[in-house]
């Protein structure tokens, strides 16, 4: 089993995609009008052969919420080769890491992306835990 993909609402489709092909490699899948219980948004899936992230522009603009106090999704994460790379092209897009942490079961940055969802990066290898 695996994950096939998460759907985030963003403010700017556009700056969302370059954003995550930029930071994470990902390529355009597929880019379109989705259906949505509104209607229909302007949508793109960003990633690679296994793994997307469906984003669906939001009809309104705002921040997700930074709470881990509530019930809700708080953040996702992806398994990266280099995080050191990867962690300068999130500084060079704007969105330096916010949390560093020194733990088992190895390092991991926290980054926000254009819209404020959380973002934690692990480096390959590390991840089992």
């Amino acid at each position: 089993m695996f994950l096939e993909h998460v759907n985030l609402t963003v403010t700017d489709l556009d700056r969302s995609t370059d954003y995550y092909c930029q930071l994470l490699d990902f390529k355009v899948r597929w880019q379109g009008r989705a259906i949505s219980e509104e209607g229909t948004v302007r949508a793109c899936h960003v990633g690679n052969d296994r793994f997307y992230l469906a984003l669906f522009e939001a009809e309104q603009p705002g921040q997700a919420p930074a709470d881990y106090a509530h019930a809700g999704i708080n953040h996702f994460g992806f398994v990266v080769e280099d995080l050191a790379a990867v962690r300068k092209r999130a500084v060079d897009l704007g969105s330096p890491p916010h949390f560093e942490p020194e733990y088992d079961p190895g390092p991991r940055i926290y980054v926000r992306d254009p819209d404020g969802i959380e973002v934690e990066l692990v480096q390959a290898g590390e991840a089992a835990g």
